[in-house]
């Protein structure tokens, strides 16, 4: 398997946010394919979460192949943690 060269320098920070919160993370960012960099789970609830370094970084055209053809949830894409605070709240409320 091959695996994405690197992760962004906020990444630690968003994970330990979450985390903080009471989510479950699992870091996928080393899944290939555009895959997201991490799920989210909180409240029964799991969200799919690509981690920017900033809100003017671009998606790869893996990453947005990957949102085209996914038929789950949309992807949300986090660049800081004040957007990973707004995530969790709305997927606590349902």
């Amino acid at each position: 398997m091959a695996y994405a060269r690197r992760v962004d320098a906020n990444h630690s920070q968003i994970v330990k946010t979450f985390r903080d919160l009471g989510c479950s993370v699992f870091d996928t960012s080393r899944v290939t394919g555009g895959f997201p960099d991490i799920l989210v789970g909180v409240n029964q609830r799991t969200a799919l979460v690509e981690i920017k370094s900033s809100s003017q970084a671009r998606f790869t055209p893996a990453q947005e192949a990957f949102m085209l053809n996914w038929q789950g949830s949309t992807v949300a894409r986090i660049d800081n943690v004040e957007a990973a605070i707004r995530l969790v709240n709305l997927l606590k409320k349902g």
